[in-house]
């Protein structure tokens, strides 16, 4: 075990949720840095994630942190409590392997030296803790659903019923039917039930100017052929909510989150484990009606089901992981960046136009067209030489644009050290005169921990930055590799593979119509450098890569696109790696 006293710390804080107060991120940090006080180490960084969970390690400062312990930056991390650092088993296990291979100790209030004993113990107890809060919650809903009030968001075509209580307190999970908006439901089951379907009735709802199902902030505010059919098994949609029919259904599917990403997946529950409930107060559509939409969607569904079966490459129900298209999902509209969606057997169009009718963008192109043109502009464009010298030009100037702000940061921070170094010194020379005062202490604790400050941000300051330089066989290795992957996709067994690959190299195109261009569409491609070198493997390399180690790695965007036969425009930006 190394010395304790002297050691730089690193102070990490964190709470879960927005309902928790912000100031407990200052009251976590106070007691963290009276305990480095305590122990004698200097604190130099400090990293915070607010209203985050624990139970995901995709938090931005704990990302941070964990670049600055492989930098180098500190020797040991300090945290109120172990769960403050994860609440994962497998991540805390993970965090604590990490630090101790970088020879960075791990230290908590509630803890102290945290060893494997408390890495296991403490990470089985969150885990037991997210587990019986999960369990609280779900049979807290239950029986709020088994009264007949909502589990959960509240349905288009509802609202709230918030009545006064004798305790000033109001009730909670109450709905009553709003009328304007069960209006339009009324309308969605009544036009699909004289033979429109979903995509007419979007389109004609936002035509009419009605306001789309409330989405927290997110979609497009526009109705889409899906918000009205969604999906029948998960019982999204406005056509498959059983609850218009009077019937609250709830704890159809769970959530389960991907341990690679972090995101949640929905995964269906059995129907033995469905809890109904009924309440015909809330009834908008007669069972009539309801009885007539559902036979029409199943004799569709039945119709698609048939054709699948007559297409042996067509994708399954159950299988919808992998992009059936060599571009599914990359393409956008230019006039309005909605998707491009196949809307035949062979044909792109805007989403939006197809769907919603908020785009103007009526064109269609080519499948095999658009995957031509981009094969070649993959190949020959997106890593021309001229892009490559453009490139790094501005790399250099965005490189001597960094180097004369740290300069002038430098300077500032270096005068303020200096005028704190000179009152230490006149505190100092006051003392040994002899005209000590109480209040001098304070001062020169003040001055001291601003000082420690000044000299860190200094030390940050000075590190130098990695020069970038391209090496020259590059464009030609590039070329060559993009060339094989293209072969590649006529060879069934290789196709999957090579998909991803080039699928990987671009980050987006955008079609824009223009009837002067080549089959009416200007192509404007969209790839990653850091993709591209990752392509090349060890046949080339930046110096960058090799200097910057693990700690990150800076990736640009590189554009060409079919109005200008060099480049169109090099953007860049800096994205950090995070730690496995």
């Amino acid at each position: 075990m190394r010395e304790k006293t002297g050691l730089r710390a690193a102070i990490y804080a964190r709470y879960s949720t927005d309902l928790q107060s912000a100031a407990s991120i200052t009251d976590r940090i106070r007691i963290c840095r009276r305990l480095c006080k305590d122990q004698g180490w200097q604190v130099v960084e400090v990293f915070a994630d607010e209203a985050i969970s624990g139970a995901t390690h995709l938090r931005p400062q704990f990302q941070a942190m964990q670049h600055a312990a492989m930098a180098g930056r500190f020797d040991v991390v300090v945290a109120e409590a172990l769960d403050r650092l994860s609440r994962d088993q497998e991540h805390i296990a993970g965090l604590h392997k990490r630090m101790r291979f970088l020879g960075v100790e791990m230290f908590t209030k509630g803890e102290g030296a945290i060893s494997e004993m408390h890495v296991g113990l403490g990470g089985t107890m969150s885990a037991l803790f997210l587990r019986n809060l999960a369990e609280k919650t779900h049979r807290g809903l239950e029986g709020r659903v088994r009264q007949g009030k909502s589990g959960g968001g509240i349905s288009y075509g509802y609202r709230l019923d918030r009545q006064l209580l004798p305790d000033g307190t109001h009730t909670t999970g109450d709905r009553l039917i709003d009328e304007a908006e069960a209006a339009v439901v009324r309308r969605i089951f009544t036009e699909y039930d004289r033979g429109l379907s979903a995509r007419s009735i979007a389109i004609g709802l936002n035509k009419d100017g009605i306001a789309p199902p409330r989405s927290g902030g997110k979609g497009s505010g526009t109705w889409s052929f899906s918000t009205i059919s969604g999906n029948w098994k998960r019982g999204t949609g406005i056509l498959n909510n059983d609850l218009y029919r009077g019937l609250l259904v709830w704890n159809r599917q769970r959530y389960i989150k991907d341990p690679d990403t972090g995101k949640r997946q929905a995964r269906m529950n059995p129907e033995a484990d469905w809890i109904t409930e009924e309440v015909p107060h809330l009834r908008i559509i007669d069972d009539a009606l309801w009885t007539r939409v559902k036979q029409r969607q199943g004799a569709i569904r039945d119709d698609i089901l048939s054709e699948r079966a007559e297409d042996p490459g067509a994708p399954k129900i159950e299988r919808g992981q992998r992009p059936r298209y060599l571009l599914s999902g990359l393409l956008s509209c230019g006039c309005c960046d909605a998707g491009y969606i196949m809307i035949s057997a062979t044909r792109y169009g805007c989403s939006a136009a197809r769907n919603r009718g908020t785009c103007s963008n009526k064109k269609t192109i080519a499948r095999k067209d658009v995957e031509t043109r981009i094969l070649n502009g993959l190949q020959s464009r997106l890593m021309h030489p001229d892009l490559i010298r453009e490139y790094i030009t501005t790399w250099q100037q965005e490189m001597q644009k960094e180097r004369q702000e740290t300069l002038a940061a430098r300077g500032e921070q270096e005068r303020r050290l200096a005028k704190v170094v000179k009152e230490i010194d006149a505190v100092v020379t006051a003392i040994t005169e002899g005209m000590f005062h109480p209040s001098m202490k304070a001062k020169m604790d003040a001055l001291e921990a601003e000082r420690t400050e000044l000299e860190a941000k200094l030390a940050a300051l000075l590190q130098p930055e990695p020069v970038v330089a391209i090496h020259p066989g590059l464009a030609e290795t590039y070329a060559r590799k993009v060339a094989d992957l293209a072969e590649a996709l006529n060879d069934p067994a290789a196709r999957p593979e090579a998909a991803d690959l080039l699928r990987g190299l671009i980050e987006s195109v955008i079609l824009t119509p223009d009837p002067d261009a080549p089959n009416r569409h200007v192509i404007e491609l969209r790839g990653e450098l850091g993709a591209i070198l990752s392509l090349c493997g060890n046949d080339v390399a930046t110096k960058a890569d090799a200097r910057r180690g693990a700690a990150g790695v800076r990736q640009v965007t590189m554009v060409a696109g079919a109005r200008n036969s060099r480049f169109l425009r090099l953007v860049e930006s800096v994205v950090p790696r995070l730690v496995a």
